[in-house]
């Protein structure tokens, strides 16, 4: 027996507004949302399917302190509907940014930056939806 990655947990500032882009992103949907008095403070977002399938959830936790350094553990991303430049452009129109992490410039893959410094990178191979 083995386990599987079922969700991730990425801790954020304002989790409506990472989870608006990353739903952009993976093509995901809201499918929990934990408030306390009128304040978001988890949404979880998932494949149309949701939780349980062959792709992890992205839990959005609230947490007030500001991101003081680079991730230790990113998200790799791969088009699956255009080519590796065009989804670059795609990405940041819809928020993302270039990110610095020492790259060379060489790499066949960009280093971005969700709306709040979290790095992730887009790779070159295009993959078929699942």
């Amino acid at each position: 027996m083995a386990c599987r990655i079922s969700e991730f947990v990425l801790e954020c500032r304002d989790p409506e507004a990472l989870a608006r882009f990353w739903c952009e992103v993976l093509d995901f949907v809201i499918l929990e949302r934990e408030e306390d008095g009128g304040t978001v403070e988890a949404i979880e977002i998932g494949p149309r399917e949701g939780f349980g399938g062959p792709q992890p959830t992205i839990v959005l936790s609230r947490n007030d302190d500001p991101k003081t350094h680079q991730l230790r553990l990113h998200f790799d991303v791969n088009a699956t509907d255009r080519d590796q430049d065009a989804e670059l452009e795609r990405l940041l129109a819809i928020g993302a940014r270039h990110a610095d992490v020492g790259q060379t410039g060489q790499e066949p893959w960009y280093v971005l930056a969700d709306p709040e410094g979290n790095e992730f990178c887009l790779l070159r191979t295009r993959l078929d939806p699942l």
